[in-house]
């Protein structure tokens, strides 16, 4: 069967099972089948075959019992005939079944003769004896044969055989002699429920044996075929047979019903695992929209703030916690922390996709040149020498606390866009924001001074946005500059210059007199010719933001600095969450300008809110767009914002209660400028600790209004101004609800003020200071009053007031208070060192020769943050 393919029917019928429990398992076992006329090839037979092994023995054995039954019904037709070639009376006795079928009526004479078949047809012919003696021995048989021999004559001596062959079982050995009535009564059944052929059948058979030697053989084989008739109800054994195949079947059809119902429980257990999985995942799932912030992602993850930077910072990426990070570092960290980041694109995000430009499309562009450094080593002066202004007097306390953006334009009709980030370390992000959108990075060190930490800051910064950088070694006018320190410290923290084999340029200049700067304006020059630098300006345009503030007259005003395109007054943007039209354009001068092309800084007035330092702006040719576009990212930041406002569950207030009672203090930030109110939150933040926090509920540009007084109320936080100053409603509110506005214009004052607050928050540390040893020489039991030791101050200063502890044999006795302290009958309020004096304990009397009294107080030391 395996050596060709074979029909399901087939395999059906050869293991005797139906053609649907075959398909069903073929199609279980991943087999395509259709009908029961399907064709199987033998690795489907060899899984039948294999699978279904019971039945096809259960099978077998039917067969066999049933190949059994044919074959012993077989035997008895093969028998008679062998009777019939032994004597030559048989062989005489067929042709008188066929000369004279007439006389079939006389058929019971035969059976009392005793003559040769010769003289049997005379007697029949002539004897009208034997006639009338015929209805003597069987009375009922006379008037039957009568009716039906034409009949018998035309079936041949084969068809008779052939018909007793399928009779039933032929049962050999068993002899019984009986009375002639049981033939009668069979009869008599035959009448009722045979047809009359068989009863013909009957007689003509009757005709055949009729030659028998004696009649008791006759009786005996007429017995035995009447047994035989009866061998058909015999049918028991087959009946008994089939039932115990089915019962074998049902038995393993049980087996089956059991591995149904153990693959259902199997399969309803793997869904409710996958159920269980799938609501771990969740739990284990953040869902964000690129570009969250740091503060943001640590809130979702349910981790500090301080763990999240130190894990980007491993990966090399300087952050702080207002800094916002792309995909790839958000699913990084992340995943270090074991959540799974699904991020939710932005609505029509296929809208701002950038194109690339054709090459013939692009034109030269102005390289733009980042200024960084360390706080105070002449990055804006340096500027301002390039500039011919005067930036720092205008800035407070002498440090730029802003990113400013200009143009210069050099000799040659060449120009460069500089842009001034802060030194200061609260202005981290700041300084990436600058190094992220700059061509060439300036890095400004001091002569006199050494490689500050805001120095190595910049130069991962630059490192990290794969731009080249330039050295400015500045202030080289002084005395005690020293050039060759500064280049030998750059090489140890892995920045060569080209005198020591690097690729980074080195100038050594100085800002106030101008000495060498225009070597430096050579330098980035030709950084930018090396760097090939172009841009389209003949599409929409698209650019960044620098820094974005509110101002009184012209309302809110960002700083864009055009990468693409040229921006012209009436383009649709969209920026961030925000989106708008431009209204008015203005360069770092104030002049009111038309348009802008790449590399260009200006500020741009039509925001309908104020944006993000760092946000894209795309300008779109349908206002319609840009406004759907900033609604549907407005909905995203405010899902998002609802999933940070987690609910406490048991787990935090437990963590709460094992690290104790923390203290927070709520502030709200204003400043004028988006960037120096990040910078300023950013460094609040970095002042917490285990035990007290700042928590910024709210960071904004712009003056202190009624409604930060409010929020302020409910949340009884303290309000910092940074170069801002509140109007009179809301002064007039604070006045009224003891809320604390404090106003600053430098940073460094700003985080000091807040230190201190913070210390005054942390619980003071107590410490033990033991004032006086005092040693008893004497007791004295006095009425109504108790023991009073006689003593001696051996160190010290006991006074009234200071609780005392009594030791006896370097174990503590009492702990408590003086009751009395006198000094011969006088009560004094302390006593000095080698004086003696007599004291009585508060409510204790056990007081012995030999014992000493150490009298202490304690201390409150308050503590600072570390």
């Amino acid at each position: 069967m395996s050596d060709k393919k074979t029909k399901i029917y087939n395999l059906a019928k050869e293991l005797n099972l139906s053609s649907e429990t075959i398909l069903d398992f073929l199609k279980k076992k991943g087999f395509e089948v259709k009908n029961h006329m399907s064709v199987v090839n033998e690795e489907a037979v060899h899984t039948v075959m294999g699978h279904f092994k019971k039945e096809k023995d259960v099978a077998e054995r039917h067969q066999k019992k049933i190949q059994e039954f044919r074959s012993s019904r077989k035997k008895e037709p093969s028998d008679k005939p062998e009777k019939k070639a032994t004597g030559a009376e048989e062989a005489e006795t067929l042709p008188v079944v066929e000369q004279k079928p007439e006389h079939a009526a006389e058929i019971p004479e035969p059976v009392m003769a005793a003559a040769p078949a010769a003289g049997v047809e005379a007697e029949i012919a002539t004897s009208p004896a034997i006639q009338a003696k015929a209805p003597e021995a069987p009375p009922v048989k006379v008037p039957e044969p009568e009716i039906r021999p034409a009949r018998v004559e035309a079936r041949s001596p084969l068809e008779v055989a052939v018909a007793r062959t399928q009779r039933g079982l032929t049962i050999k050995g068993k002899m019984e002699l009986e009375k002639p009535a049981p033939p009668a009564t069979t009869e008599e059944d035959d009448k009722k429920k045979k047809k009359k052929k068989k009863k013909v059948r009957e007689d003509t058979k009757r005709v055949k044996i009729a030659p028998a030697p004696t009649g008791e053989d006759e009786e005996a084989k007429l017995r035995k075929r009447k047994k035989t008739r009866r061998a058909e109800v015999n049918e028991v054994e087959v009946a008994k047979a089939i039932k115990e195949t089915l019962s074998e079947m049902s038995e393993d059809s049980a087996a089956s019903r059991a591995a149904i119902k153990r693959r259902k429980k199997e399969k309803r257990e793997e869904e409710q695992q996958k159920i269980l999985d799938e609501i771990e995942r969740d739990k284990t799932r953040i869902r964000v929209t690129e570009y969250v912030t740091v503060g943001e992602l640590a809130n979702l993850m349910r981790v500090s703030v301080a763990e999240v930077i130190q894990k980007i910072m491993a990966l090399g990426i300087m952050v702080s916690i207002n800094q916002r990070l792309d995909k790839d570092t958000i699913t990084l960290v992340a995943d270090e922390f074991g959540f799974q980041v699904s991020f939710e694109h932005e609505f029509t995000a296929d809208e701002l996709h950038d194109e690339e430009d054709a090459p013939e499309s692009l034109e030269p562009r102005p390289p733009v040149v980042t200024i960084m450094g360390h706080v105070d080593h002449g990055k804006t002066s340096l500027l301002d020498y390039i500039r011919r202004t005067n930036v720092v007097a205008g800035e407070s306390g002498g440090i730029t606390q802003h990113i400013g953006a200009y143009e210069v334009t050099l000799d040659g009709n060449k120009q460069i866009t500089f842009l001034d980030t802060p030194g200061h370390e609260a202005f981290t992000a700041m300084r990436a924001r600058g190094a992220q959108v700059t061509d060439i990075v300036v890095l400004v060190v001091a002569a006199d001074d050494a490689v500050m930490p805001q120095t190595l800051e910049a130069i991962s910064h630059a490192q990290a946005a794969n731009v080249p950088m330039i050295v400015a070694i500045n202030k080289i006018d002084k005395p005690e500059a020293n050039a060759e320190r500064i280049k030998q410290q750059l090489a140890e923290r892995g920045l060569l210059v080209e005198e020591y084999g690097g690729k980074a340029q080195a100038v050594e200049l100085s800002a106030r007199t101008g000495l060498h700067v225009e070597q430096l304006m050579e330098k980035i020059l030709l950084e930018a010719e090396v760097l090939d630098l172009k841009a389209n300006p003949n599409r929409h345009a698209r650019g960044v933001v620098v820094e974005a503030e509110l101002d009184k007259g012209k309302g809110i005003t960002a700083t864009v600095l055009v990468q693409k395109g040229t921006m012209r007054i009436g383009d649709s943007f969209v920026c961030g969450v925000r989106s708008g039209r431009i209204r008015a354009m203005f360069d770092e001068r104030g002049q009111r300008i038309e348009s802008a092309k790449p590399s260009q800084p200006v500020q741009a007035i039509g925001f309908d809110g104020i944006p993000q330092a760092g946000d894209a702006i795309v300008v779109l040719e349908d206002e319609r767009l840009a406004r759907d576009i900033s609604i549907q990212r407005q909905q995203l930041k405010r899902e998002q914002d609802f999933r940070q406002n987690r609910r406490v569950t048991l787990d935090d207030i437990s963590k709460q209660i094992k690290e104790g009672q923390v203290r927070d203090l709520p502030v709200i930030v204003k400043a004028d400028v988006d960037g120096s109110a990040e910078a300023l939150s950013d460094s609040l933040m970095k002042l917490s600790t285990g035990e007290v926090k700042v928590h910024v509920i709210h960071k904004g540009v712009g003056g202190i209004s009624e409604s930060d007084v409010i929020l302020a109320v409910a949340s009884r936080a303290v309000i910092i101004g940074f170069h801002v100053r509140p109007n009179l409603k809301a002064r007039q509110l604070a006045q009224q609800e003891d809320i604390d506005i404090r106003l600053y214009s430098i940073i460094y004052d700003a985080i000091n003020e807040v230190r201190n607050a913070l210390e005054g928050m942390l619980a003071p540390t107590v410490s033990e200071e033991v004032t006086a040893t005092v040693d008893i020489r004497e007791t004295f039991k006095i009425s109504k009053v108790g023991t009073i030791a006689g003593c001696y101050v051996k160190d010290g200063k006991i006074t009234r007031n200071n609780k005392v502890r009594l030791i006896r044999d370097g174990i503590e006795i009492f702990n408590g208070t003086l009751a009395s302290l006198k000094r011969f009958k006088d009560d004094v309020r302390e006593v000095e060192q080698g004086f003696e004096c007599g004291i009585g304990l508060e409510n204790f009397n056990d007081i012995k020769v030999g014992d000493v009294l150490e009298s202490y107080q304690q201390v409150e030391v308050k503590r600072k943050l570390e």
